[in-house]
C-alpha cells in the first residue's frame, strides 16, 4: 500500500482488534506476537531470509534490530533486499550467504556494500542452485548435495565448505568431477504471507522455496495478512499451495508486515519508501537517522 494509507486510522485499529479477539475464541492454535518471535531469534543464530517475492518479514525485522541482537548469520534463499540490508545498516549481521543482496531498480544495497569493501562482515558468495542444494541436502537427511553447474567457475574455489571429487557413479575412465555441497540446517525461519486457516496451515502459493526453508529449520514462525476460517487441505487445490501446520512453531497476525516489499497478490511494493530508503542508505550517519524516524513511526504498531 502507498505509505500514506499505511498508518492505521483509529477506526480501522478498532476494527483490526476486534477481528483479533474474535479469531482468538476460533483458532486451534495459540497465537503469538510479532515481539514474542523476534525474541526467539537469538545472538549468533543462522537465519533464514526469504527473497524480497516469497514473503519478507519485515515487521520482525524491525523488532530484531529494536532488540539490538547480534552476530546474526544470515542465508537467504537466493537473495536478499531491504531487510539484509538494514540488519547489516543496524550492526545485527557478522556473516551472510547468498546469491546478491541488492535493493533491485532502486540501486545497490549500500549499507551491504560498505560492509563487505570495508570487512565489516563475512560474506559466503554463492549460486541459486547451490543454496538450494544444501537446504535439500538437510530436507532428505543427507550429509551433502551434489552439483554440476559450478565447475568451470571460480566460485568453489573460495568456498572451504565445498569439496570437488571424482563421481563415484561413473563408468568412463577419465575422471569426472563433481562438486559436493553440504547440507545446511538454519537455526529460525521467519516468513510473512498472506494466509493462515484456523489450524494453522500456512498458504505459501508458488513460493515452494518457502516450504525447502521450513522443511531445513530447527525453528519456522510465520506473520500473515489474516486468518481464515477453513482448512486448507479440505480443498485439493489450495493443499497443493499450503505449508502444513507441523513445519510452523508460532503465527503472528500482522496487517501490511511486509511492507515496504510487496506481497503478491495483497499490495505491491512501496516504491516511494524504497527510493527514500535507497537514498538514506548511502551513508551510515543518513541510515541511523533514517531507521530512527522509521522505528519511531511504529509504522507495525496495530500488531
Amino acid at each position: 500500500p502507498p505509505r500514506s494509507t499505511h498508518c492505521i486510522s483509529s477506526a480501522a485499529s478498532d476494527v483490526y482488534k476486534r477481528q483479533k479477539e474474535f479469531l482468538l475464541t476460533m483458532v486451534n492454535f495459540t497465537q503469538i506476537t510479532v515481539k514474542d518471535i523476534a525474541r526467539e531469534v537469538k545472538d549468533n543464530c543462522l537465519l533464514g531470509i526469504p527473497a524480497d517475492y516469497s514473503g519478507v518479514p519485515m515487521s520482525v525485522t524491525i523488532e530484531i534490530i529494536k532488540n539490538k541482537t547480534k552476530g546474526l548469520r544470515l542465508y537467504c534463499l537466493p537473495l536478499t533486499t531491504i531487510q539484509g540490508d538494514m540488519l547489516i545498516g543496524a550492526g545485527c549481521v557478522s556473516e551472510i550467504e547468498t546469491a546478491a543482496v541488492t535493493l533491485g531498480e532502486y540501486g545497490q544495497a549500500p549499507r551491504f556494500q560498505d560492509a563487505i569493501e570495508n570487512s565489516k562482515i563475512k560474506i559466503k558468495d554463492s549460486t541459486c542452485p547451490a543454496l538450494h542444494a544444501q537446504l535439500q541436502a538437510t530436507e532428505k537427511s543427507v550429509p551433502f548435495m551434489p552439483l554440476r553447474g559450478i565447475l568451470g567457475s571460480d566460485l568453489y574455489k573460495n568456498r572451504n565448505d565445498w569439496s570437488v571429487i571424482n563421481n563415484p557413479m561413473s563408468s568412463k575412465t577419465n575422471d569426472e568431477k563433481i562438486v559436493i555441497l553440504p547440507a545446511v540446517q538454519l537455526d529460525i525461519l521467519i516468513f510473512h504471507a498472506s494466509k493462515a486457516d484456523i489450524n494453522g496451515n500456512i498458504q505459501i502459493g508458488r513460493r515452494r522455496e518457502l516450504a525447502t526453508l521450513a522443511h531445513a529449520s530447527k525453528k519456522v514462525y510465520v506473520t500473515v495478512e489474516e486468518i481464515v476460517d477453513e482448512d486448507f487441505f479440505d480443498c485439493e487445490l489450495k493443499a497443493a499451495a499450503t505449508l502444513p501446520s507441523l513445519y510452523v512453531d508460532g503465527i503472528s497476525l500482522a496487517r501490511n508486515g511486509a511492507w515496504p516489499c510487496g506481497l503478491t497478490d495483497c499490495y505491491e511494493i512501496d516504491g516511494n519508501e524504497m527510493s527514500k530508503y535507497a537514498k538514506s542508505a548511502k551513508y551510515q550517519e543518513t541510515f541511523d537517522e533514517y531507521m530512527k524516524n522509521f522505528i519511531s513511526q511504529n509504522y507495525y504498531s496495530n500488531i
